[in-house]
C-alpha cells in the first residue's frame, strides 16, 4: 500500500470526515497521501465530556487497525481522545489536533486562547492545555450561544459567531487564538486573513507537525543506510 496519512474523525459524521480530510490534503500538499477513518460508535459531533471520553476506545481501535499500512496518524477532535493510549500502542508518529494546535499558538511564550462552539468541552481544554504545560498560556476559552450542532450546519453564521469570539480572545489579551473542533476546520481557515493576531486552524497544525515527524522518524534509517554504503 501506499504510505499514507490516517485522519481519524472520532465524529460519526461522514461529512465532516470529507471536509477534515480535504483540509488535512491540503495542508500535506504532495507530501503525502490523507486518507479518513470515522468512528461509528461517537455522536455526529462531540459536545461533552463524555461523549470524548467514550470516543477515546474506538480511536484506538482504528488506529491500531490502520497502523501497519500508514505512515502517520491524526486525531482530529479538539480534545485528543485516545491519543496518549494509540501512542503507545502503535510504532509509528501519532499526533493529535489540539496538541498540535496549543504547541504553534503557545509558540514563543505567547499568551493564547481557543475560540469554540462547545462549552460543555471548556473544562477539558483547560485540562489539556494543563497537561501540554501551557496552562499559564491559556488566556480564555470563549464559547459560541446556542447548540453547536445547530450552528454548525449554517457556515455563514458559523464563522461570524466565532469571529465573535476571536475578538473577544483578542480583548482578553491573548496573541494568536485557536478555533478549537475538527468539524470548525472551514470556519478557521475563513476567518484567518480577517485579523492581524493569528488564528489558528488545528488541522493543519497537525499535518505538519505529523510530517515532520515523519521525516525525523526516516532520517536515522537513512544516515545509517548512507553509512553501510561507505
Amino acid at each position: 500500500m501506499t504510505p499514507h496519512i490516517l485522519l481519524i474523525n472520532p465524529n460519526s459524521s461522514q461529512a465532516t470526515s470529507a471536509m477534515m480530510q480535504a483540509i488535512a490534503q491540503r495542508a500535506a500538499g504532495d507530501g503525502l497521501p490523507v486518507a479518513v477513518a470515522t468512528a461509528r460508535r461517537s455522536p455526529a459531533m462531540i459536545v461533552t465530556e463524555e461523549d470524548l471520553l467514550a470516543a477515546a476506545a474506538e480511536v484506538v481501535e482504528i488506529g491500531r487497525g490502520h497502523a501497519a499500512d500508514c505512515a502517520g496518524i491524526v486525531v482530529s477532535a479538539f480534545g485528543d481522545p485516545g491519543l496518549d493510549e494509540l501512542r503507545e500502542r502503535v510504532d509509528i508518529p501519532v499526533t493529535g489536533i489540539c496538541e498540535a494546535s496549543m504547541q504553534v499558538a503557545a509558540q514563543y511564550g505567547r499568551p493564547f486562547a481557543v475560540a469554540t462552539t462547545t462549552p460543555l468541552l471548556a473544562d477539558a481544554i483547560a485540562a489539556r492545555a494543563a497537561a501540554l504545560g501551557f496552562a499559564h498560556q491559556l488566556t480564555g476559552i470563549r464559547c459560541t450561544a446556542g447548540d453547536p450542532l445547530a450552528l454548525s450546519v449554517d457556515k455563514a453564521s458559523l464563522t461570524a459567531a466565532l469571529g465573535k469570539m476571536v475578538e473577544a480572545c483578542i480583548a482578553d489579551g491573548a496573541e494568536s487564538v485557536i478555533i478549537g473542533g475538527g468539524p470548525l476546520g472551514e470556519a478557521a481557515g475563513a476567518l484567518q486573513a480577517h485579523y492581524a493576531t493569528p488564528v489558528i486552524s488545528p488541522i493543519p497544525c497537525a499535518i505538519t507537525s505529523l510530517l515532520n515527524q515523519i521525516e525525523s522518524a526516516r532520517s536515522p534509517k537513512r544516515s545509517r543506510a548512507a553509512t553501510a554504503v561507505r
